[in-house]
């Protein structure tokens, strides 16, 4: 009994040294991976980027007063942050115009500022190649006011065709809207308001589309979700369709033969089978 009581004590010391040996390794290798991990974090490299130095609204000027540089862990600098001042101010330049909100503290992105010597307008919000078209609009439209710069429509046209009478068709999509009214302000309140005429972005060939429908037919507006690029198939709506109505196509009618004949003073037709 003595000598399995030893056995067990003996065998329990053993384990109890193997867990504290396990312990003090598992520790140790904790320790020198926080080690490493200081070491590391002591030599990411850092990259001054240029922040806003207070709120900045649309159409406000920027100057080099308005502006301060923190460090950023060189992978975290948002792309198009500018870090250095000579392509935030090139040629000396004094100022730049805010085309969007910024916070205070917010790093400033290309593409919240005009390009160097232009104004906030309309132009400064066009990308190359493309044209501003405006389209009037109602409460019905118009998507019940719901529609803000920035925001991207599909368009529709309803008009009268010489085959089909009247139809509905998709003719745009993903046409973004660059003005609303006479504001550009992509910032501006977000409260509903009937807006009587919005602007979009056009190729030259999308416009002249645009001015032919918009001459010939009436437009209207669909607002596509925040980030939905799926591509939209043609569509086109007629009555028929839209009621679930099948017109057969209309038959010949049967070709009928006759002859002629007299009887006294009149001349009559008599049906005849017909023959090849």
């Amino acid at each position: 009994m003595r000598l399995v009581f030893g056995a067990v004590l003996v065998a329990g010391f053993g384990l109890a040294g193997f867990a504290v040996y396990e312990t003090h390794s598992y520790i140790t290798e904790l320790q020198q991976r926080l080690v490493v991990a200081e070491r590391n974090a002591n030599t990411v490299e850092m990259v001054d980027v240029f922040v806003a130095g207070g709120e900045l609204r649309h159409g406000q000027l920027l100057t080099r007063d308005d502006i301060l540089v923190a460090p950023f862990p060189h992978y975290a600098v948002p792309q198009g942050a500018y870090t250095d001042i000579d392509a935030l101010f090139p040629n000396n330049a004094q100022s730049r115009v805010v085309l969007r909100a910024m916070d205070d503290l917010e790093p400033i992105m290309a593409s919240k500022l005009t390009e160097p010597g232009k104004q906030a307008g309309i132009t400064s919000h066009l990308s190359p190649g493309m044209r501003a078209f405006t389209i009037p609009v109602n409460a019905t439209t118009g998507v019940a006011g719901f529609l803000q710069p920035g925001d991207v429509v599909d368009l529709f046209w309803t008009g009268r065709t010489r085959d089909s009478g009247e139809v509905t068709q998709l003719i745009q999509s993903q046409l973004r809207l660059i003005a609303v009214d006479q504001s550009a302000d992509m910032d501006r309140a977000t409260s509903v308001t009937n807006a009587r005429t919005v602007t979009v972005e056009a190729t030259p060939e999308q416009a002249a589309k645009l001015a032919q429908a918009q001459s010939s037919g009436r437009l209207s507006l669909a607002l596509v979700g925040v980030g939905d690029t799926a591509p939209v198939e043609m569509i086109e709506m007629t009555q028929d369709r839209l009621l679930g109505i099948t017109r057969e196509e209309q038959r010949a009618p049967d070709e009928k033969c006759h002859i002629r004949t007299r009887r006294g003073n009149e001349v009559v037709l008599i049906e005849i089978p017909c023959t090849n």
